[in-house]
């Protein structure tokens, strides 16, 4: 009885040793798989993570723009998107903390495309109207070239009259430096007056002696801009821009009038003449830019 007895015991303890044994088995062998399957899963995240890297580094890629300091930020940029991928690849960084990452430097990139955008539509815009300008300039060096021959001719066609004529009309805008001298200038922003230079031809019909000459500078408008040194009314009640006497002897004589504007000179093109009572005796243009 009492080995039969042991022998129950015994094959009772085994029996329960096995199970306890097959428990553990089955815990372990579901543990295993549930660390394989997050493994594999984590792989896939992390595989996605290197796509979505490559993408945004494409991106960067074919961004394009002469601005060197936007040059200088994007490849600075691609740099963060090329060490993130060699983050990931190495395992250093937690797959969060590179979506954050990339999701701001995302976020930039998007900027980048719209100032990139932006810009260019300017440029567009400048290049339209330096197109415009330049067309525009070109008529006006056309006219002063017609006027130039116009005026060449003045001095044989004009032999009678009592109307002066001027020649060889010249406007510039000049700057007053703090020394005094003058220099030309075709800058708005920088002209503190306007000169005007001509020549009056010679006529000996007309009467000797003092002459009066008016200034009218005219915006693209056609207003007359008033001058900050003299009355913006003639005799005639025309209106006039500046005025100036002159000693005529009916001989040829070389004269300027200065244009003192009442404010800033904006950047168009100025239609000057040069009157003598109501009579234009000499016009020219001026392009300040």
């Amino acid at each position: 009885m009492d080995s039969k007895r042991l022998l129950i015991i015994v094959s009772a303890s085994l029996a329960l040793a096995c199970a306890v044994l097959g428990y553990h088995l089955t815990q372990r062998n579901a543990e295993i798989t549930r660390v394989e399957g997050s493994n594999d899963a984590l792989t896939l995240e992390r595989n996605q993570v290197l796509l979505d890297l490559e993408k945004l580094r494409f991106s960067y890629d074919t961004l394009s723009t002469e601005n060197t300091l936007m040059l200088a930020e994007i490849a600075d940029q691609r740099a963060q998107v090329q060490g993130l991928v060699t983050q990931v690849k190495n395992g250093n960084w937690s797959l969060a903390k590179v979506k954050k990452e990339a999701e701001t430097l995302r976020t930039i990139m998007k900027g980048y495309v719209a100032t990139i955008d932006s810009l260019n539509q300017l440029n567009l815009a400048l290049i339209d109207e330096n197109d415009q300008m330049r067309a525009r300039v070109e008529e006006v060096q056309e006219r002063n070239a017609d006027l130039v021959v116009r005026q060449e001719n003045m001095e044989e066609i004009i032999t009678t009259g009592q109307t002066l004529q001027a020649a060889e009309i010249a406007a510039q805008g000049i700057r007053l430096l703090a020394s005094g001298r003058q220099r030309e200038t075709n800058r708005a922003s920088r002209a503190d007056m306007i000169r005007v230079c001509f020549t009056l031809l010679e006529n000996r019909i007309a009467t000797a002696g003092n002459k009066t000459l008016h200034l009218q500078v005219m915006d693209e408008s056609g207003a007359v801009l008033a001058g900050s040194q003299t009355d913006d009314r003639s005799s005639s009640d025309l209106p006039i821009s500046a005025s100036r006497v002159l000693e005529y002897n009916n001989m040829r004589l070389e004269a300027c009038i200065f244009y003192m504007p009442a404010g800033e000179l904006g950047e168009g093109i100025y239609t000057i003449r040069v009157l003598e009572a109501d009579e234009i005796v000499g016009e020219t243009q001026l392009v300040l830019n």
